[in-house]
């Protein structure tokens, strides 16, 4: 549990593994504290008033250099807008300027998953938003630095304009993505319902970008689902890993064990994942009691925080096990995929997973800023890390464009090929 609450991992911690362009409401945040260095009297001339100078100093870190830039951009900077003979320097936002240097600094880590949230920004983490945006149900992610398009939800106005898992988002609106935060892409792509918005994708295999046109709307997310296919093979499509999800996926496994079936897929395809508690309870249950399901490496020190079953599951005799997994299934995804298989008790079928292996805390800055930062890594039970490379499936089925635009579901397919042949 985390601050009563169950505890959510992946690209956020305080909504979802990954950002979704929906209607959500968000909790608090964690408390921080935030340190401005102080001034060496030569190095902050030409500034006419620093604030906060009380705090700890950076070790080993001379910042004279950042306040003679600063000093320099006071005195000689014009800017390349400047229409007008009486415009001055002195029109700069400072502030503007130093949320951009904190960005900086931020990225020098070259991890995509920690950022810094300027005003415009934390606005999204803030806002009551229930009933007043639209979204376009587009899960999104940050892969190799690009904004990238983790999967399109079913039934949303994404999925219905055939946007897919990798998809490349160069633009939203015209205005380039480029070294934009998943935040800002939000902050973009959201907005009243019944207006549109343009995205303009690449698309492996396509040779030019192309612009997808789509109509914000009210975006309800499915939990979970049942259904029973030929040969008595049972399916969860289990959408997310919210704080229903617990008591829906228990009714599931109740239908499961009641319909006398020994064969079980798990469809976590375009999952980003959610509370981490979920997740291993989900795991549970199909592992004994006290089994590990995750290894979480937390700080700078790597202290092991160890989560185990949380109750004996069902019996697994005589049951085979799909859970199948594409671009689009990310962190409490992963945890759970990974840990199910290597325990034994189901095969990946699929596509590569995302690869989401860390948490982040959301900490203010200023009231008006935020420091999103990874505060922990995790592992699989037998330590492996899923970070980047994500899940490689014991059996990869990649759709074609034929098979996407015919609606053929090969990898449920072939899912369902394993359990009846056994190969």
């Amino acid at each position: 549990m985390w601050n009563g609450k169950p505890r959510p991992v992946g690209r956020q911690i305080l909504e979802r593994a990954l950002i979704l362009l929906l209607v959500v409401g968000l909790p608090a945040a964690f408390l921080a504290g935030a340190y401005l260095t102080p001034l060496s009297q030569e190095a902050s001339a030409g500034i006419s008033c620093v604030l906060n100078t009380q705090g700890a100093a950076a070790r080993d870190v001379d910042f004279a250099p950042f306040w003679r830039a600063w000093q320099i951009i006071d005195q000689k900077y014009v800017g390349t807008a400047t229409t007008t003979a009486t415009s001055s320097n002195s029109e700069t936002d400072p502030n503007a300027r130093l949320w951009g240097a904190i960005s900086g600094m931020v990225d020098s880590l070259g991890d995509p998953y920690t950022v810094f949230l300027p005003p415009t920004e934390k606005k999204v983490f803030d806002a009551d938003i229930k009933g007043s945006f639209g979204g376009v149900g587009i899960e999104l992610g940050v892969r190799d630095r690009i904004l990238t398009a983790i999967s399109a939800l079913e039934g949303t106005p994404a999925k219905r304009a055939g946007v897919q898992p990798g998809d490349k988002i160069l633009k939203v609106d015209g205005v380039s993505t480029e070294r934009m935060i998943s935040e800002r892409a939000v902050t973009l792509i959201r907005g009243e319902v019944g207006t549109s918005v343009v995205l303009t994708l690449y698309r492996e295999g396509v040779t030019e970008p192309f612009d997808v046109k789509l109509t914000r709307a009210i975006i309800e997310v499915p939990t979970l689902e049942t259904k029973t296919l030929p040969g008595n093979i049972f399916v969860i499509s289990l959408y997310n890993f919210s704080g229903k999800s617990d008591a829906l996926f228990k009714d599931a496994v109740k239908k499961f064990t009641a319909s006398g079936s020994a064969k079980l897929i798990i469809d976590l395809r375009g999952n980003p994942g959610g509370y981490l508690d979920a997740a291993v309870d989900v795991s549970s249950w199909f592992l004994p009691a006290g089994k590990v399901v995750l290894r979480e490496q937390i700080g700078p020190q790597r202290q092991e925080q160890i989560y185990r079953t949380t109750h004996a599951g069902i019996s697994m005799r005589g049951v085979r096990m799909v859970i199948l997994i594409d671009e689009g299934s990310a962190s409490a995804s992963e945890i759970v995929a990974g840990a199910l298989r290597e325990y034994g008790v189901a095969t990946l079928v699929g596509e590569r997973s995302f690869g989401k292996g860390s948490v982040q805390e959301l900490a203010p800055v200023t009231k008006e800023t935020s420091l999103k930062v990874t505060i922990a890594r995790w592992l699989t039970p037998l330590g492996n890390s899923i970070s980047k490379e994500g899940l490689t499936p014991d059996i990869t089925i990649i759709p074609t464009p034929e098979d996407i635009k015919a609606r053929r579901d090969v990898q449920m397919e072939r899912a369902v090929s394993f359990l009846l042949n056994g190969r």
